[in-house]
């Protein structure tokens, strides 16, 4: 399914204020790097300056954006989510190689990666910890709805005792919350090369409430834009998805690095909507445009 499509601008337009704005251009281009601060607004797109990046989007449009203000959120791609061993979940299986794929080239030009995620004990404990990851004083101030929504009776949910083995239903340092195989290897890699951090999140949204890690993480290194990719599109992805749009963040979605278990329509209405408050990418688009930058 498409996202939603508007016409290109007849003339360049300014969306936003003073300190938060996008340009758009009537070629396609939207630059959202906050950098063009010339007044009148040029009739015709300018030049790439160096130091940013163009993405191609759908709708036939362009995204200029500055790397170094711009993180890759990477959200419960967990072996609790994905592992064979756990559940049948191919589509969100097909995430991992196009975000794999985007790593190298993201990491080169500065894009921040975070992995919204437990603290597994075998890693050592980064200050800003984002998948599931609940700690035992967590568990008891957790809502209700959220406690109910896991547990499929009264004595499961959040902590309880998996079989076979694989440890405390999403608690942290448990194997179940570790992120899946490849993933794993991959954030060993970034956190060695300090491009990649792991950021603890209690709830569906990674950004819920006010001052939390994520929201932390992202003030305190100036970053505004944020691409998304993980499980369940429609679910912790959605929800982080729609606070960040809710707080001013710009955003942008790769839609072969997100994927839904759930009913036809959950990862539909992810993209349609995402596509109306930001913008749709894949990972294709993002390998052969940044590395031709």
């Amino acid at each position: 399914m498409a996202g939603r499509t508007r016409p290109k601008v007849d003339k360049t337009a300014r969306w936003g204020g003073r300190a938060d704005f996008w340009v758009e251009y009537p070629n396609g281009l939207v630059d959202v790097s906050e950098t063009m601060l010339e007044s009148p607004l040029p009739a015709a797109a300018p030049p790439k300056p160096q130091g940013l990046v163009d993405i191609p989007v759908e709708g036939d449009r362009v995204v200029r954006v500055d790397p170094k203000r711009t993180a890759l959120v990477v959200i419960d791609m967990q072996n609790f989510f994905l592992h064979p061993d756990m559940r049948d979940h191919p589509t969100g299986l097909a995430c991992v190689d196009p975000i794999i794929k985007t790593l190298p080239v993201l990491r080169q030009h500065g894009v921040h990666i975070i992995w919204l995620c437990t603290t597994p004990l075998h890693i050592a404990f980064h200050p800003f910890c984002s998948n599931w990851g609940i700690s035992s004083a967590e568990l008891e101030t957790l809502p209700p709805s959220l406690k109910r929504g896991f547990s499929r009776t009264p004595n499961g949910g959040f902590g309880s005792e998996l079989p076979n083995h694989l440890g405390k239903l999403l608690m942290r340092g448990e194997w179940n919350a570790d992120l899946y195989e490849p993933l794993q290897a991959e954030y060993a890699t970034g956190k060695r090369l300090g491009t990649d951090v792991w950021i603890h999140k209690n709830r569906i949204s990674g950004l819920w409430g006010t001052g939390g890690p994520c929201e932390v993480y992202l003030k305190e290194n100036g970053i505004r834009t944020l691409i998304f990719a993980g499980v369940n599109a429609d679910q912790c992805v959605q929800g982080t998805l729609v606070d960040a749009s809710f707080k001013g963040y710009n955003i942008i979605v790769l839609r072969d690095g997100i994927a839904t278990s759930s009913p036809e329509g959950g990862l539909e209405n992810v993209i349609y909507n995402a596509g109306s408050s930001g913008f749709i990418t894949d990972s294709a688009k993002i390998v052969t445009t940044a590395s031709q930058q």
